[in-house]
């Protein structure tokens, strides 16, 4: 009988490239499935220290949907750093201006807040449109 747990080394990770399609589908749900392919949750070999994660393309993000009044009621802060250096931006005003931003941030939100995280977010690219400039990589469409 084996007492060891088995760990993954680095050489040993596959990473695939997978494109999600955001169109008409909310924010959150869209996030969280990004999220989870980063990760590397929806693998067997997924380990809570090592990323494990594939990269992610989310493409049509100015198509998501807000549910219930989100799209209203929700604002973006961030402080620059100096007093009374609150800037404040609602989701609508940002959906029309960086849609790319919105996706990112809320990504970024459900990703572990440490360097691992850093690091599985850089593997993330989101464009507005239909069109992306990934195609040598040979990405596979991942429904949920």
């Amino acid at each position: 009988m084996n007492n060891t747990t088995y760990s993954v080394k680095k050489s040993e990770i596959q990473r695939k490239w997978y494109i999600i399609d955001a169109a008409n589908k909310p924010l959150g749900r869209v996030a969280t499935e990004a999220a989870r392919l980063l990760a590397g949750k929806h693998k067997p070999i997924y380990t809570t220290n090592i990323d494990t994660g594939d990269y992610v393309i989310i493409i049509n993000c100015k198509d998501i949907k807000f549910t219930g009044n989100k799209l209203n009621s929700k604002i973006y802060r961030h402080h620059s750093g100096y007093i009374g250096g609150m800037k404040e931006i609602s989701a609508k005003v940002m959906m029309d201006k960086n849609p790319e931003k919105v996706m990112t941030l809320a990504v970024k939100g459900m990703l572990p807040h440490n360097s691992l995280g850093r690091q599985m977010l850089k593997k993330l690219r989101v464009y507005s449109d239909n069109e992306h400039e990934n195609q040598a990589q040979n990405p596979e469409i991942w429904n949920f």
